[in-house]
């Protein structure tokens, strides 16, 4: 075959890049070798990816060896250019799939998709809200009177209420371990009552009753203190609207269950508490090596506050459409299969914080440490940084002024930087030495024995053990003044207390974060 006027040089220019002109011109060479874009000669550009354009396969190397095969000279450069091509195949193949690999580990290690794993997970991990509509099941099936189930709502409470157990196995066990344990609890306490109410199981004593919804409710404690520690190291700096957001959904959880609950149309009133004691876990298996403490950046970023305005925007509209479809059922007559459209749209806006996991870019933890800390704390406010910069100068300058001035110019910023560092230092050892003597201050972790010997903390507890009882009661009876009012259905009431607690609290934690981090200003 001919290969044009330089058909030896032509191909092996072709084959490493070179003589570009001709290998677009010849027609013969491009039945061969295909379309050339952009060749670039791997030799000049070491990068695979983008420097090896030049495509053909086997055939095509064997009809050229056959061509010069009267020349092993040729044959044997032409087989040496072919095993460069293959290998350079071969690097950009590898670097494609380290380029996923990283891009996967990038999304994975999302401290975003750690706290919308924490987000779903509160939103199906909350039974102890819809504890007013299983109660009258529970007093019909068990022929209890209303003091007995209000002892049972007792201990469902208490059940709630002593979480200090998953907040000391955190510190002991990996974030996954300490869900595993809550959700076998949450399976085996409702589990058990769901049997003994349909009549599977003989009926417990009273006492057993309280220990197994006791054993069951207090596996929500350990869902909220693993979403909680998580999400709070992976956003120190916006612990309101963490807290507030993550403590609303799992508020809101009640009115999702029961709609869920509706949507599956079960035979009885008892399916209910069979699925708050499988719903859960389900969830928690799902998304239990997910939620955890991840690396990376962890200061305030100028992207948060567009990324928390689209949560919060997200828990306004869901509450929206939940109280307008809750009020739509309870209204008119609405047919199972419309029920059903509506909770799959239901779904959907628990879906859309998802893309905020693919708009924060991935900076390697060891890359983090090496930032000057402007960079690290405030990457958007330039003029602090300057504004301290000069600060600290104008001291220093202030208290060598002689000494500096008498030294030439870039003497002088040396001598400017030494001080620095002697003062970064003292002040180092200073505030190491204030810590172990006084503890940590407001805003930094504590230990449990740190918290028992600080006021803050009781005053705290009796806050809430003062403040939260009588909303607690409510919930409990919820039921019971629903049916003495005239209603038999008791879960709108359900749902709308829990969509109004779920406003509560994250309206709560919006405004805390504004009063924390703007009253100084």
């Amino acid at each position: 075959m001919d290969y044009g006027e330089k058909p030896i040089r032509g191909v092996i220019n072709v084959i490493m890049g070179g003589n570009e002109e001709w290998a677009k011109s010849n027609s013969k060479r491009k039945a061969y070798f295909g379309s050339v874009r952009n060749v670039k000669s791997p030799l000049k550009k070491p990068h695979p990816v983008q420097g090896w354009q030049v495509k053909f396969d086997k055939r095509d190397e064997d009809d050229i060896l056959d061509t010069y095969s009267k020349d092993p000279l040729v044959v044997k450069t032409l087989t040496a250019s072919f095993q460069v091509k293959r290998l350079l195949v071969d690097i950009r193949s590898d670097c494609i799939m380290a380029g996923l690999k990283e891009r996967f580990q990038a999304f994975v290690n999302n401290r975003w998709l750690v706290f919308v794993a924490a987000m779903w997970m509160q939103s199906f991990t909350g039974p102890g809200y819809i504890f007013g509509s299983i109660s009258p099941v529970i007093k019909s099936s068990l022929n209890y009177n209303q003091r007995q189930l209000s002892k049972l709502g007792v201990a469902k409470d208490l059940g709630g209420s002593v979480g200090f157990i998953a907040g000391g196995l955190c510190e002991i066990l990996p974030i996954w371990g300490v869900l595993l344990i809550g959700a076998l609890q949450n399976l085996i306490g409702y589990s058990s009552l769901w049997l003994i109410v349909t009549g599977k199981v003989p009926v417990f004593p009273l006492w057993a009753m309280c220990v197994l919804i006791f054993v069951g409710h207090n596996g929500e404690t350990y869902f909220n203190t693993a979403a909680l520690v998580s999400c709070v190291q992976n956003f120190p700096k916006s612990r309101g609207p963490v807290v507030g957001i993550l403590k609303g959904f799992a508020a809101l959880s009640g009115a999702i269950l029961t709609q869920i609950y509706t949507m599956i149309n079960f035979p009885d009133q008892a399916s209910l508490i069979f699925m708050v004691a499988v719903g859960p876990t389900m969830v928690v298996f799902a998304l239990m090596f997910i939620i955890r403490p991840v690396g990376g950046h962890k200061e305030v970023r100028p992207s948060d506050g567009l990324s928390f305005t689209v949560v919060y925007s997200v828990c306004l509209l869901l509450a929206a459409y939940l109280m307008a479809i809750m009020l739509l059922e309870d209204l008119v007559s609405v047919s199972h299969n419309l029920i059903t459209i509506f909770t799959l749209i239901l779904f959907v806006p628990l879906f859309i914080p998802i893309v905020l996991s693919f708009c924060e870019g991935h900076r390697d933890p060891a890359e983090e440490v090496l930032l000057p800390k402007p960079y690290q704390h405030d990457a958007g406010n330039p003029e602090q940084d300057t504004r301290e910069h000069e600060v600290v100068s104008s001291e220093f300058k202030d208290e060598n002024s002689e000494e500096v001035d008498s030294l030439v110019v870039p003497e002088g910023q040396k001598r400017i930087a030494q001080l620095q560092a002697k003062l970064f230092q003292a002040t180092a050892e200073g505030a190491v030495r204030l810590k172990n003597r006084k503890g940590p201050h407001r805003g930094e972790d504590f230990t449990l024995m740190q918290a028992l010997i600080k006021a803050d903390f009781w005053l705290i507890m009796f806050s809430l053990l003062l403040g939260s009882g009588s909303g607690l009661t409510v919930i409990d009876n919820l039921g019971q003044m629903s049916q003495s009012l005239g209603y038999d259905n008791t879960h709108i009431f359900v749902s709308m207390i829990c969509i109004w607690n779920f406003i509560g609290r994250v309206g709560g934690g919006f405004i805390s974060e504004i009063i924390v981090r703007y009253r100084l200003k």
